[in-house]
């Protein structure tokens, strides 16, 4: 099997030419499929992190986000009623009425519009998510026209700068600081006072009601009361499952489009492969006759050739997975198919990607062998040794 394998690379370092083209195609093959998964995950990621397994997200029953929610003051009042909903350190309930509504902004690179989160919180929204955390800055008073936005939103859009005035909703709004919280939705959005922002976009009801539960194991008890409470029209789901909704078509429709696409082009790289294998084949007829003739069996040829075209595919998966790594350092921006929002998150490698990245670039190689290889097992000793 040594020798096998040490013929195989001998061959492969002789046809440096033939096996760098033939390794490149199937590296980036691998480079398509690796990103887009890579952005896929990045997005289910950054919303996904977003919730908190403790905390739970009320919504008007059949809303697909709080966008389209509302949530009337009679209602979220017996939400706060819940006995599942954990203390603060005041020893007051951990719950927030919070409001949510889009608005349009410039970026600040492209000069184009998009649509930002504006979340209306309370005093415990802050406590309630602790992966938010004041980078620059102080947090909005209560009652005044200040807000206070993530750094991605300070990044990426004009006018969002610390101690400049926004104009939303009709009013000018000062930023008066900036939040970092990590690669979470959260840095998408703007935060002010809820009240405030009720009164300047004219609503009447709140778009959910987010508290946190004293114990996790408790969300099945709370979800079953308030589903069999004749008086609420409201679900309640966990905050990172409602997070997890929030990213499943976007993030579907970019792995589908992975799949498919990596298909297509897969198709040129095992082409590819295949011509080089049978070149190969074709060249090395007298060695193949030579092998034969010294007592190697059909099945150690057919071996060897299938171990050079793994190594061609296994060269071109790691090639296009390094070259894949590098965009972790980027941060990217999309539309979220459920709010219509802009929302920046990264691309994530992980070893689940990594995984399957390398078993297709081997069944690239594989494929792209398996021909040649036969080909080469069954040829005849005699005419074989006639090229020598």
């Amino acid at each position: 099997m040594g020798l096998i394998l040490a013929y195989s690379l001998r061959n492969l370092l002789t046809r440096k030419m033939t096996t760098v083209l033939t390794a490149a195609g199937m590296a980036l093959v691998v480079f398509a499929f690796a990103s887009i998964i890579m952005l896929a995950e990045g997005l289910e990621r950054t919303l996904v992190d977003t919730g908190s397994d403790d905390n739970v997200v009320v919504l008007r029953r059949g809303s697909g986000s709080e966008v389209q929610s509302g949530v009337g003051r009679d209602q979220a009042a017996i939400v706060e009623t819940q006995p599942e909903i954990a203390l603060g350190p005041d020893g007051k309930k951990l719950v927030a009425r919070e409001l949510v509504v889009l608005v349009t902004m410039t970026r600040r690179a492209s000069e184009t519009s998009a649509n930002v989160v504006v979340r209306g919180v309370s005093e415990n929204s802050y406590l309630l998510r602790p992966q938010v955390q004041l980078a620059e800055g102080r947090i909005p008073s209560p009652g005044v026209n200040e807000v206070v936005v993530g750094q991605s939103i300070a990044q990426r859009f004009k006018g969002a700068e610390l101690g400049n005035e926004l104009f939303i909703g009709g009013r000018n709004w000062r930023v008066v600081g900036i939040f970092d919280a990590g690669n979470t939705g959260f840095s998408s959005e703007i935060w002010g006072d809820v009240d405030q922002f009720m009164q300047t976009f004219r609503r009447p009801a709140y778009s959910s009601v987010i508290f946190r539960l004293s114990r996790t194991d408790l969300y099945a008890s709370v979800r079953n009361r308030m589903d069999s409470d004749p008086r609420l029209t409201l679900e309640a789901k966990r905050e990172t499952q409602y997070y997890r909704d929030q990213s499943r078509a976007l993030s579907t429709f970019l792995r589908v489009l992975g799949v498919t696409l990596t298909l297509v082009f897969s198709f040129g790289a095992i082409v590819g492969a295949m011509i080089t294998m049978h070149s190969a084949v074709a060249n090395r007829t007298g060695e193949i006759g030579t092998l034969r003739a010294l007592g190697f069996q059909r099945r150690t040829i057919l071996l060897a050739f299938l171990v050079e075209s793994l190594a061609l595919g296994f060269i071109g998966g790691a090639v296009g997975l390094a070259g894949a790594s590098f965009l972790q350092f980027f941060t990217v921006s999309t539309t979220n198919f459920q709010t219509f929002s802009e929302l920046a998150f990264s691309f994530t490698l992980t070893f689940d990607i990594v995984y399957k990245a390398m078993s297709f670039s081997l069944i690239m190689g594989f494929l792209g062998g398996l021909l040649p290889a036969l080909r080469a097992a069954r040829m005849n000793i005699v005419e074989a040794l006639r090229e020598v």
